[in-house]
């Protein structure tokens, strides 16, 4: 059994939505581990995630200019990719790129 494993970072001003999707993919069939929700001070837990050797790839979404030039400086020492998107990409419907959309019909009875 392989794959990738994610870890999210929940914003400090409200990780309330983070931690209760973590909570929703505990008790669905997601492998345990699979996702996992790390709450805490982004100035903590960015250079940790970013230097720890486990960790492949760092996006950088949402970062600040400075936090983007600390992980970088962490990431190169372990040859990690760090992915950045344009300016005006920053959007929630990026994520519509990747996904299967279907039509569900309901019919009604007369």
């Amino acid at each position: 059994c392989g794959g990738n494993a994610v870890v999210v970072l929940a914003p400090e001003s409200d990780p309330l939505p983070a931690l209760t999707l973590a909570e929703v993919l505990a008790t669905s069939d997601l492998p345990a581990g699979v996702v996992n929700v790390l709450s805490g001070f982004r100035k903590e837990l960015l250079p940790w995630l970013a230097a720890h050797m486990d960790v492949n790839a760092i996006d950088v979404a949402g970062c600040t200019p400075d936090e983007v030039t600390a992980i970088e400086k962490a990431a190169a020492d372990n040859v990690k990719r760090v992915v950045k998107q344009a300016a005006g990409e920053m959007s929630p419907y990026l994520i519509t790129a990747f996904m299967e959309m279907k039509t569900v019909w309901h019919p009604v009875g007369v």
